[in-house]
């Protein structure tokens, strides 16, 4: 069973964080083998010269995939990031990121995903990541 849109933004305050809770994330959609999470446009968030910093869209990405196995495992249990890759494209500036978190396998212990993340209302991703997890 996946988790509801609700349940998985009351894990975000549960399970993470301040600093990952200071991004301002929340859960746009949540399925069997995804999620995707908006990142919102923040000032606070940007680097030098105005783009939203590679740390702010990796943590997302990081927190994407966390919610998106939760949700295919039907709740929260243990995990740890092995592995994340990412590629910046272009950068984002003053617009909300949508991070598309997609499970690729899921097996007992282990997890691979895709991650895009595109500006709201663009067609191709400002940056896109691969991860893998253990899970307890």
């Amino acid at each position: 069973m996946t988790l509801t849109t609700t349940k998985a933004d009351k894990l975000l305050t549960d399970h993470f964080a301040p600093w990952v809770q200071a991004l301002g994330l929340s859960t746009a959609e949540t399925g069997e083998r995804h999620a995707v999470l908006r990142l919102p446009w923040s000032d606070r968030l940007a680097r030098e010269g105005g783009g939203l910093s590679g740390q702010a869209l990796m943590a997302a990405a990081d927190t994407a995939c966390v919610i998106a196995v939760a949700s295919a495992r039907g709740g929260f249990g243990p995990m740890t990031t092995v592995q994340q890759s990412t590629t910046f494209q272009r950068a984002v500036l003053a617009q909300d990121v949508l991070v598309h978190a997609r499970i690729t396998k899921l097996g007992r212990r282990i997890a691979f995903l895709d991650i895009a993340l595109t500006p709201e209302g663009a067609e191709d991703p400002a940056a896109h990541a691969t991860a893998v997890y253990a899970l307890g």
